[in-house]
């Protein structure tokens, strides 16, 4: 059974949202004291959280960071927030979904599912499928990211980014074709979304040493270059 980890102040619409997550077979908690969230985030260990952005103490921010910093289980804002900015910082703080209020709740129940299924369903199920550039190795299943003894770990966006850039090292990948292999709904893609999501990449690589490994074609898309393999030499 998924377990849920709903961080939201609004109790009215905490019932709300345990009323569906409970018509679709999914275990439920919700945090109640907003000074510990992470601790409560330790102790249950959801598959996936519903995160407020405002919040008391901390705002969904921070506890998005502190999430992360420890697990990469799906997380999905759920703000009155609607404003391009906030769902680009939601993103660049590790978030892989936004919902504005108010939201259909079958539209909700979908994006859940979906997260749930991208995180721990096919893909998570590749039989620790890896992909390796010039020493650069990815561990699809683990989602993680190695080069000699450095490693690194990913969030799924990031790891199905790798993969496919990966798979085509030197050669150029559309950002269409990104797209499609990472959303399956794009009704919340916008042209900036994929940029936020390659920067996260591209900082993911500079952590294992690794600079300008993903190159921008413009007007075409990104293309990955084993820049270190002469490093290496």
């Amino acid at each position: 059974m998924f377990k849920i980890l709903i961080v939201e102040d609004d109790r009215h619409l905490v019932r709300l949202l345990e009323e569906h997550l409970h018509k679709f077979g999914y275990a439920v908690q919700a945090v109640e004291d907003f000074e510990n969230v992470r601790n409560q985030f330790g102790q249950y260990e959801p598959h996936l959280v519903l995160l407020d952005v405002n919040l008391p103490k901390y705002d969904g921010y921070y506890w998005c960071r502190q999430f992360r910093s420890v697990s990469t289980c799906p997380i999905i804002f759920i703000s009155a927030r609607n404003g391009k900015m906030d769902q680009v910082m939601a993103l660049e703080n590790g978030a892989d979904d936004y919902i504005t209020k108010p939201f259909d709740y079958e539209i909700a129940m979908a994006k859940i599912k979906s997260q749930l299924r991208r995180a721990y369903g096919s893909y998570a199920a590749s039989n620790e499928r890896s992909v390796s550039v010039a020493g650069l190795t990815l561990d699809v299943d683990r989602l993680s990211l190695s080069l000699g003894s450095l490693r690194t770990d990913l969030s799924y966006t990031e790891a199905k980014i790798l993969d496919e850039l990966m798979q085509r090292s030197g050669q150029v990948v559309s950002r269409d074709r990104l797209l499609e292999k990472i959303w399956d709904d794009q009704a919340f893609v916008d042209d900036n979304t994929l940029n936020v999501y390659v920067t996260r990449v591209r900082k993911k690589l500079a952590v294992l040493g690794i600079e300008d490994g993903v190159q921008t074609i413009r007007g075409r898309g990104y293309r990955l270059l084993p820049v270190w393999r002469g490093e290496e030499a």
